[in-house]
């Protein structure tokens, strides 16, 4: 487990408070046109040669100048992003504590690991959803039968290149609890099926800076933390392993929290 040293915590703004004013005054006035800009670019250069890299890479940045001008800050050891950036063969896996978290994750982790996210199988119905989606390199799930999704999510991910990996969260939707929820099997199933290793991340504090219910995100800090390896013990039950998994993901969520800054 990593080392967390000298993070400043969630009582910390980033920026002082007319910092923060001018950059949010920038998000609301030109922020619309750079997210749509960035959502309408698959349909003019999805068929090219190399677009989903190139693409994959400029949706993060988008990502990291949100979190900048909502005063946020997204924090990972170098030993956690080394680690990423040498992962192959993997399923990730991450706690889920607010809407910041796909967007904080996307700016931590390093380009040399590609990840992608799975989505209902309904935004595809949209043309520009769908262009966009397929450009990122989404996986559409048929939420409407478990069974089938299953299939669907091992097939993808067995016909990803070892460098990719898909992002899944085991809760299946934001907790409303001050710890983990109740984990989904669905990691654990594909990741006996496909015989991939599973990466789990978690992420800390983004619930405190957006709640549920909260439209603006105060200003500070989210920390995430990247464990070592899972490994599914064939010999065990599901159940078992996804006992496993959850406890040394809770491990490091409970565990003390570096000092914040007063």
């Amino acid at each position: 487990m990593d080392a967390m040293k000298n993070i400043p915590g969630t009582s910390a703004p980033i920026d002082a408070f007319p910092i923060r004013l001018i950059k949010r005054s920038i998000l609301i006035l030109l922020g619309p046109f750079y997210f749509l800009f960035i959502g309408f670019i698959p349909l003019l250069c999805a068929g090219r040669k190399g677009f989903r890299g190139w693409y994959w890479r400029k949706v993060k940045r988008a990502c990291s100048h949100l979190l900048w001008l909502l005063s946020l800050r997204a924090e990972m050891t170098d030993t956690g992003k080394a680690a990423l950036a040498a992962d192959t063969n993997s399923i990730i896996v991450i706690n889920h504590r607010s809407h910041l978290d796909g967007f904080a994750l996307m700016h931590v982790v390093p380009d040399a690991k590609w990840f992608t996210f799975a989505a209902k199988s309904e935004f595809w119905k949209s043309r520009l959803l769908r262009t966009g989606f397929d450009g990122a390199g989404l996986v559409p799930i048929e939420r409407a039968s478990g069974s089938v999704a299953m299939e669907t999510l091992t097939a993808a991910v067995r016909d990803m290149p070892p460098r990719r990996s898909v992002v899944l969260f085991p809760e299946g939707t934001r907790t409303k609890t001050q710890s983990l929820g109740e984990f989904k099997a669905g990691a654990v199933l594909v990741a006996r099926a496909t015989g991939r290793s599973i990466t789990p991340i978690v992420i800390h504090d983004s619930d405190r800076l957006l709640p549920r219910g909260k439209f603006m995100p105060a200003s500070g800090t989210i920390r995430i933390e990247t464990l070592p390896p899972f490994i599914c013990d064939l010999g065990a039950t599901v159940d078992e392993d996804l006992a496993r998994l959850r406890a040394a993901m809770m491990a490091a969520f409970d565990a003390p929290q570096p000092p914040r800054a007063p």
